[in-house]
């Protein structure tokens, strides 16, 4: 048996725009604990962002992004009788931020050639217009969720 199911924690805002997305991007941004210029790479991406699809709000700019790369569904591995299943689920609120947040940051983190808050800008815009890496990422999954469709009384 498993332990115990760890408590859900507070969000923690970001220090500008007191959002808890912008706050859990700029998480996933950081490295090795140097938060200050993680904040830095993403307020330069937003709003930037926000300026060049002639958003007036950067929130609205960062939430429109984050909704257009959410999953609607996900594969999850069950075992049946001695075989695997991919049984797709719907995704919590909770994790499809989770996911669209690390499929922004790692579609950028994978391209090479200008800084990073560029490339993020760049993501995020694409994700603004509904195209890019991370929403290919999203519409991949969710085929595969559909395609498995057979094996969805697996779930529990």
């Amino acid at each position: 048996m498993r332990g115990k199911r760890a408590k859900k924690r507070a969000q923690k805002l970001d220090a500008k725009y007191a959002n808890p997305i912008i706050g859990r991007l700029i998480n996933k941004v950081m490295w090795d604990g140097k938060k200050s210029i993680a904040e830095e790479l993403v307020y330069s991406a937003i709003e930037s962002g926000a300026e060049a699809v002639k958003e007036s709000d950067t929130v609205t700019f960062v939430n429109k992004a984050i909704e257009n790369v959410r999953p609607a569904l996900e594969i999850k591995s069950r075992r049946v009788g001695g075989a695997n299943y991919s049984v797709p689920m719907p995704v919590s609120p909770r994790r499809q931020e989770t996911l669209a947040v690390r499929w922004l940051v790692d579609a950028s983190r994978s391209k090479s050639g200008k800084s990073f808050d560029k490339l993020l800008m760049d993501e995020l815009i694409n994700a603004y217009k509904g195209e890019g890496d991370a929403v290919r990422k999203k519409i991949e999954t969710e085929k595969m969720a559909e395609a498995n469709k057979a094996f969805a009384h697996f779930r529990w």
